[in-house]
């Protein structure tokens, strides 16, 4: 699927780019992973509103970062950094055995095998046997209470967590503030960022883990 136009940081990664969203727009669609409707704005909604998060100008994921995307179902957004992002090693976590297979397929078909892991499981399955991560990432798979017991322990101390949210983000904190307390995070903020290129801008919870340097 042919790209819009895009960042000047995306455009060395444009040709990869425009080959996931040709498998998510095929296979991931024959696979329900990705609704028909969804297709014409692939770009928009789904890959650009993943990749400006990890904008190096940004400054929210640092260069040479281990990331685990959880919940990852069609790669989004873990699948998308790691397209955009070719100094991240990225760690893919899906319980379910049929989209854990299409990320794996897909990972192999563009030639990320050397820095992205599929596994299937749960996020608190996974730390017993991968250690700890600079930087967990979810998009729209629980209400932030019950999604920081699924990526928290994942983190390493001083690690972020950032998860992709919807309007309601900061409603979302407000309303986990037992469970934000109960895993001892700090600087806990709702940012903005991806404007103009994806309109509306994507809304991400931040969220650090342990103590400040």
């Amino acid at each position: 699927m042919k790209h819009p136009d895009l960042p000047t940081w995306l455009e060395p990664q444009a040709d990869s780019l425009e080959g996931y969203a040709t498998i998510l727009a095929t296979t991931g669609v024959d696979h329900g992973l990705i609704g028909p409707r969804e297709v014409p704005r692939l770009w928009s909604r789904h890959l650009l509103n993943s990749a400006v998060v990890v904008d190096p100008a940004a400054g929210l994921v640092a260069p040479g970062s281990r990331v685990a995307d959880v919940g990852s179902g069609a790669g989004l957004p873990g699948l998308v950094w790691a397209l955009a992002r070719p100094d991240l090693s990225v760690t893919l976590i899906e319980p379910l055995l049929r989209r854990a297979n299409f990320l794996q397929e897909s990972v192999e078909y563009l030639g990320l095998a050397d820095r992205v892991v599929v596994l299937r499981g749960r996020g608190e399955e996974v730390k017993a046997v991968w250690g700890s991560f600079d930087v967990v990432t979810a998009r729209a798979v629980a209400p932030l209470g019950k999604l920081l017991g699924w990526t928290v322990p994942l983190l390493s101390t001083g690690g972020r967590l950032l998860a992709l949210k919807g309007q309601q983000a900061a409603d979302e904190i407000t309303s986990a503030a037992a469970e934000i307390l109960h895993f001892g995070l700090r600087d806990v903020e709702v940012i903005q960022i991806g404007a103009p290129w994806v309109d509306p801008p994507t809304t991400v919870v931040s969220a650090w883990l342990g103590a400040a340097q």
